[in-house]
């Protein structure tokens, strides 16, 4: 089955510009011109990814993307006006996968489109393939569930948190600089810049760490990257 995306924008031109292309590649789509539709479609139609911008009436993108985060997490590509840092920043405190700014070439959509759904895909075939548990003292890392628990808690994380947690798991002790982790994370060659990394490890660390004044798991080595702690074995 071809995957369905959601467009979000409340620009005309924007919406027909990624909804001709999305369905040249083969994608259905459904669009959305305001915060409120793109909530109820979002949770309605149960769209494989969703490329929602950042401005919006009725409920911003933020907001919308918010939201969303508490019921799916589906992945999300938020659209930001590439004079605006604190947008990108924003959308990934909130939970987004990524973000493309404006004005965007349309190739480089389609190649972040196709990049995170090829990770759902692999994520999923994972899942099914393999039947392993990590642990990390009280933390459990389970591929096969694609859940993190915590004393038995299970941890909601993003597709993306969960990925970071897992690949770093598997190298524990392992130092990786901010590139590497882009490239071997996010999976494809990466457009944007190192930030994207020290947002997603802290929003991880607020769910994985126990003591937020003390990291047990994820750890900065100064200068070069981060890793996970192997001791905790």
């Amino acid at each position: 089955m071809c995957a369905k995306i959601l467009i979000v924008d409340d620009e005309p031109n924007i919406v027909d510009i990624l909804k001709s292309n999305l369905e040249r590649d083969g994608y259905t789509t459904i669009t959305a011109g305001d915060g409120q539709t793109a909530l109820d479609l979002g949770l309605n139609m149960k769209p494989d990814l969703i490329l929602l911008d950042c401005m919006l009436p009725k409920m911003d993108g933020f907001d919308v993307c918010r939201r969303l985060r508490l019921q799916t997490n589906v992945p999300i590509l938020m659209l930001t006006a590439k004079s605006e840092e604190i947008d990108k920043v924003l959308g990934l405190e909130l939970g987004a996968d990524d973000y493309i700014t404006k004005p965007f070439s349309v190739r480089e959509v389609l190649a972040r489109v196709k990049a995170q759904l090829r990770r759902v895909s692999l994520a999923e075939s994972d899942a099914s393939e393999n039947n392993k548990v990590m642990t990390f003292g009280e933390l459990e890392i389970d591929t096969d569930a694609y859940q993190v628990r915590r004393g038995g808690k299970v941890l909601e994380l993003t597709l993306r948190e969960f990925e970071l947690v897992r690949f770093l798991a598997q190298n524990a002790g392992q130092v990786f600089s901010r590139e590497t982790l882009l490239e071997r994370v996010w999976g494809y060659e990466y457009y944007g810049d190192v930030r994207t990394v020290d947002v997603t490890v802290r929003r991880t660390r607020e769910k994985l760490e126990p003591d937020q004044n003390n990291y047990r798991y994820i750890l900065t080595k100064r200068g070069v990257g981060y890793y996970f702690d192997k001791s905790q074995t």
